[in-house]
């Protein structure tokens, strides 16, 4: 397939915590407010003067001087992101918005603000809580905590216009950017599609990245371009995948799977774009703060929801991706470490193969993949299963 004019400019970006679409919106008098976690409602981050960056570590090698301060049984991305911060890669931000969802990262948000990592006099981190369950209490909860520890610091601390006039604008730029990634994704529906899953993630990755109202321009015309984009004739993938699971951030691992032969169709891990990139509607009677709450409630799909609804919610929206993108087989990623998805893949991962009936790998992963070799067999050997089976339902029909 043709190459897409911006995907090289986008993968530039990506490898690094900054990029210049950052530092553009920061020089017009922009704040930059870093965070990690879905349950910190992005679309908060980008009210007035603000805006979200999603926090990664691409460039990290050893971590261990982080690993010195949280030991090394604690999930390598907070790790990560400490050891980042250390090295000075978050001096460009202005805050950060925590959520206390993960004990780990809740070390590294302390570690940032003890180790002083970055010196700006007006930067803040700020947490706020997490409940186990979804009850209709717990959104006035959430709604409370977004205002007293987030908002009202954005107002303090940059001057930020809170209104709900100004949060609402922010949510009619969040729904447009969201309809554009949704449109660009549903294109891996086709039999034969004219974008990969790697293109995909590139795209997806760096519309958290990077100020909304600076990329949105970019990604309208890269789904213009794809309107017009021819597949290759013969569809290069044996297989057709989705990835279930924790944070992936890192390229490598898409470029991997899709090297071993199996493309990924769906991306439902922390950030892709399942949950993250659907429209949050809103309406003229209730307070904007708590509508905003319940969505990113309600399509939350993280295990740190412990109640039986919404362990049976992420089991079906695996068998529900997996049906709508016409999926061979199921992905259960993890995050070494990561106390929440380690209790629930290897329970969901046998559940989705014995009484879904989707082949399913169930994996664990270091945080930056680089080129592994074990996942590479792995990942290679799951394909070759999937060809199996494919031909036997053939021969049987």
């Amino acid at each position: 397939m043709q190459d897409l004019k911006h995907m090289i400019t986008f993968e530039k970006w990506l490898e690094d915590a900054s990029n210049p679409l950052v530092q553009e919106a920061q020089d017009e008098g922009k704040y930059a407010i870093g965070y990690t976690c879905y349950h910190m409602p992005e679309v908060l981050l980008n009210v007035d003067n603000c805006f979200s960056v999603r926090m990664r570590a691409p460039r990290v090698g050893s971590i261990d001087i982080s690993t010195y301060y949280m030991s090394n049984y604690t999930c390598e991305f907070a790790r990560s992101l400490l050891e980042n911060s250390i090295e000075g890669g978050y001096r460009f931000l202005d805050g950060i918005a925590g959520v206390d969802a993960c004990s780990a990262m809740n070390r590294c948000y302390e570690h940032i603000e003890i180790l002083k990592c970055n010196e700006k006099p007006h930067f803040f981190v700020t947490h706020t809580d997490v409940p186990y369950k979804v009850e209709e209490y717990n959104f006035d909860q959430v709604a409370t905590q977004m205002r007293l520890r987030l908002l009202d610091v954005m107002h303090e601390k940059l001057g930020t216009d809170v209104s709900d006039a100004a949060i609402r604008k922010a949510v009619e730029l969040h729904n447009e950017m969201c309809r554009v990634i949704t449109e660009i994704g549903n294109f891996r529906k086709e039999e034969n599609p004219r974008i990969t899953g790697y293109e995909f993630h590139v795209i997806c990755l760096a519309s958290y990245c990077c100020p909304t109202a600076k990329i949105l321009p970019l990604l309208k015309e890269t789904l213009e371009e794809l309107k017009n984009r021819k597949p290759d004739e013969k569809n290069p993938f044996r297989a057709r995948v989705v990835v279930i699971g924790s944070e992936v951030d890192d390229l490598n691992f898409t470029r991997l799977l899709e090297e071993a032969g199996a493309m990924v169709v769906a991306d439902r891990y922390c950030y892709g774009s399942f949950p993250g990139r659907e429209e949050i509607k809103l309406n003229d009677d209730e307070d904007v703060v708590r509508q905003i709450a319940r969505h990113y409630m309600l399509t939350s799909e993280c295990p740190r929801y412990m109640a039986e609804e919404k362990v049976q919610q992420r089991k079906d929206t695996a068998d529900r991706l997996a049906k709508e993108f016409k999926a061979d087989g199921i992905i259960y990623e993890q995050m070494k470490y990561c106390d929440f998805w380690a209790f629930e893949r290897p329970l969901a991962s046998h559940i989705l193969t014995e009484e879904y009936g989707w082949p399913t790998l169930s994996i664990d992963r270091s945080y930056n993949v680089h080129n592994s070799g074990q996942l590479r067999t792995r990942f290679q050997a799951f394909v070759e299963a999937l060809e199996i089976k494919k031909i036997r339902r053939r021969e049987v029909m």
